[in-house]
């Protein structure tokens, strides 16, 4: 027999916990900004000067305006808001060092995610 009846609801109750769990709500770090290159920013983002890993950035997407190239939106999540403030404070450390440069007038905000459908 594979599965006994109590064993199957077990089984299925743990794969709706898992759904569930997968769907929390994050925290975000949203980060705008102009670039003078996007290849230039990408390869200095790619260095990861404030090892996102070890901040606790859970993933991130960048995204650009289709009509403007150097223009960059970044979206770094996290499980707490206590680690995006913390990578903030890191990234405006590291912005005295390259705005207008490498990034120009980043704007910042922090923010967490209240619903998600997909359709």
């Amino acid at each position: 027999m594979l599965h006994e009846p109590a064993e199957s609801l077990w089984f299925a109750v743990f794969h709706v916990l898992l759904y569930l769990l997968n769907q929390s709500y994050m925290i975000i770090l949203r980060i705008e900004h102009k670039v003078p290159s996007f290849d230039g920013w990408k390869k200095a983002f790619d260095s990861d000067p404030i090892n996102r890993q070890k901040s606790n950035v859970m993933q991130h997407r960048i995204y650009r305006p289709v009509d403007d190239p150097n223009y960059v939106i970044i979206d770094l999540e996290f499980d707490h808001v206590s680690d995006a403030t913390a990578t903030l404070a890191a990234l405006r450390n590291l912005w005295n060092d390259v705005e207008g440069k490498i990034i120009f007038d980043p704007q910042t905000r922090v923010i967490e995610m209240v619903e998600r459908k997909v359709y």
